[in-house]
């Protein structure tokens, strides 16, 4: 799984932009993936395991509202810990997990349930409330195999963006050097 790590490391130090990780079901294994890739620390601020529900809340700036009605396990959740993240840490980009990796299932979601999301610089514009993007997970298999799933998913979704960002900047850049056209 590192070589997306290190592609999202690669592409954060070319374009001189930051990571902040909040992670729930993960309970840290994204943060893990990252700081295995040599030289990540151009790149990635840290992360923040908000595990219990009211730490997503007080550290990241989840609404508490938002928690009481629907769970820690909905997708307006995930966005707004990346977008906390984010702005706690004082990263470019803020990217989360939530979920339920079993055994039981979480406020009335089953097992395999999972939300990963990313929130990107000022200015980005994102379908997800907040400015963010989420993308639903419906997982199969045990505990370990949701929880890695989920690093895979949170990752793949951030070098889309990121992937997406870069292609933008660079038809930007095209387009001054041929003459605005």
């Amino acid at each position: 799984m590192t070589s997306a790590a290190t592609e999202v490391v690669r592409l954060l130090t070319v374009g001189g932009e930051t990571l902040a990780v909040a992670e729930s079901l993960t309970g840290g294994l994204v943060a893990a993936e990252l700081t295995a890739v040599p030289g990540a620390s151009k790149a990635f601020r840290g992360s923040v395991t908000a595990y219990a529900t009211p730490l997503k809340h007080q550290l990241l700036g989840v609404d508490a509202t938002l928690l009481a009605e629907r769970g820690a396990v909905d997708p307006q959740v995930a966005a707004q810990m990346a977008a906390g993240v984010r702005r706690a840490l004082g990263a470019d980009w803020g990217i989360a997990t939530t979920g339920v990796a079993g055994p039981d299932p979480q406020d009335g979601q089953p097992v395999g349930t999972v939300y990963v999301a990313v929130a990107g610089p000022s200015g980005a514009t994102f379908p997800a409330p907040g400015g963010g993007k989420v993308e639903p997970l419906r997982l199969n298999g045990g505990r370990a195999e949701i929880r890695m799933e989920s690093v895979r998913s949170v990752l793949a979704l951030l070098l889309s963006e990121l992937a997406g960002e870069q292609t933008g900047n660079e038809r930007a850049q095209d387009t001054e050097q041929n003459g605005g056209f």
